[in-house]
């Protein structure tokens, strides 16, 4: 898991240079590169922190499988961008909002795992987390390309909705698969 861990963040990196280097390719126009510039570097960066100020104390092992998972939905969105997926294909940005939230969400989901054992507890913590990341990834879209773009604002109350959709069923999803494996059910 630890060579897949870095690959999945030197890829980010190169996918998120791309864009810098060349900011005239057309499948970068309009898809607030500089805020995922900006941004998604924070994908590679929040586990190692988090593990060097919180877990690193009490003699865990790193989370290679949390770390990948957390920056995997990351480089999947830079990769779709850079291959110009989500112009050339119409449902792209959809598979995205149901896998990318799936995959984000199972990250979580093995972090909480590592606290909590309660299914329900579990269960509803990563799909919370799902919904919550969702809604703020959406008002992220909304504030950077969306206000301002009159083709994209014609069909965004529509486009938001369905992400949030699939991004929710994508964290369901996650929360279910985390519940059932790491999960016990106790009785009070």
């Amino acid at each position: 898991m630890r060579s897949a861990n870095y690959a999945v963040k030197v890829a980010l990196v190169v996918l998120l240079a791309l864009p810098l280097l060349f900011p005239d390719w057309p499948q970068y126009q309009g898809k607030a590169m500089e805020g995922r510039a900006l941004t998604y570097p924070l994908a590679i960066v929040l586990v190692p922190l988090v593990f060097a100020f919180v877990f690193r104390r009490r003699g865990a092992a790193y989370p290679h499988d949390v770390d990948f998972l957390l920056a995997l939905p990351f480089t999947i969105d830079m990769a779709g961008n850079a291959a110009d997926l989500y112009d050339a294909i119409t449902w792209w940005d959809d598979l995205n909002h149901l896998v990318n939230w799936g995959i984000l969400s199972l990250g979580a989901g093995l972090l909480f795992a590592r606290v909590l054992q309660h299914r329900w507890v579990l269960f509803g913590l990563t799909a919370g987390f799902g919904a919550a990341t969702a809604i703020i990834w959406e008002l992220a879209e909304y504030v950077t390309f969306i206000r301002d773009n009159a083709n994209e604002f014609a069909t965004a109350y529509t486009d938001t909705l369905g992400d949030l959709a699939l991004g929710f069923t994508g964290s369901c999803v996650a929360a279910a698969i985390v519940a059932r494996t790491r999960g016990s059910c106790t009785r009070t």
